[in-house]
């Protein structure tokens, strides 16, 4: 049986772990090899790592890094940031990852998903649309770079394009949730999944299990990331690596309608 995915989300800064509020001030929170050992031993479902810094910066994938957490992972990886071309999306498949995940490139240049699928496969691209309101009326646009540039173009129209042309995923990452931990946006994300139909995943807002319970209570069969939520603890955000347990887990699911 399908069930929705509990992901946490790491970034990376100059080889670090870092997280940010709002895209902005990166607080470090510790080692990205520890991290994913601990999450090895919690038995998480997925594990989302992007390179903030990578393409803002124009500096290509740290592949020796990369390559230490696919070869220390025992869950499903995906890594994002830096990645420009289909030689790219190859090298890094090739080094133990699942899932790669396209941002900018693919808004510069949408036929590099047609490209990257046909190399690897449908099941291993993603696209990862960073999304900040725009306006007074509530409007949302893409933004790209860590959120530093804008596209001026419309979320749902973007992902529908990019499903067109073979990317497997869409991961959605709201840019003014980011750090909150005032829960996610379940609004948007219902009309996203209105307008594709391959598997979503929602980034920006968790602040408790019972986010993550509304959002699957709501949405079903759906990648739930979070950040703060894995790498904090309490309301003074001490830096402290955690997800549920099987116990807690099971619990949410029930709650949320997907029995034990």
């Amino acid at each position: 049986m399908l069930r929705p995915r509990i992901i946490p989300c790491l970034l990376l800064s100059d080889g670090g772990l870092v997280k940010t509020r709002r895209f902005a001030d990166p607080k470090y929170v510790g080692d990205p090899i520890n991290a994913v050992r601990i999450f090895n031993e919690k038995e998480v479902d997925e594990l989302i790592v992007l390179d903030i810094g990578a393409t803002r910066h124009g500096k290509a994938p740290d592949h020796a890094l990369i390559a230490r957490m696919a070869n220390e992972c025992r869950m499903p990886l995906c890594y994002g940031g830096g990645i420009a071309s289909e030689d790219e999306v190859d090298r890094i498949i090739s080094l133990g990852v699942e899932k790669v995940s396209l941002s900018a490139a693919a808004l510069a240049d949408p036929s590099l998903i047609d490209r990257s699928a046909r190399r690897v496969g449908t099941q291993s691209i993603v696209v990862t649309l960073d999304i900040r309101k725009t306006g007074l009326l509530g409007g949302q646009s893409v933004v790209t770079h860590n959120g530093t540039r804008k596209t001026g173009r419309k979320p749902l129209d973007v992902a529908a394009e990019m499903q067109a042309r073979g990317a497997g995923e869409i991961v959605v990452n709201m840019v003014d949730r980011d750090g909150e931990m005032g829960g996610y946006d379940l609004d948007f994300v219902a009309r996203m999944r209105e307008a594709v139909t391959i598997p979503v995943t929602l980034l920006g807002g968790a602040g408790s299990l019972d986010d993550i319970a509304a959002l699957i209570r709501q949405e079903g069969i759906i990648g739930a990331a979070a950040g703060s939520l894995f790498v904090f603890k309490g309301k003074y955000r001490a830096v402290l690596i955690n997800y549920p347990n099987r116990e807690e887990k099971d619990a949410l699911l029930s709650r949320a309608g997907f029995g034990g």
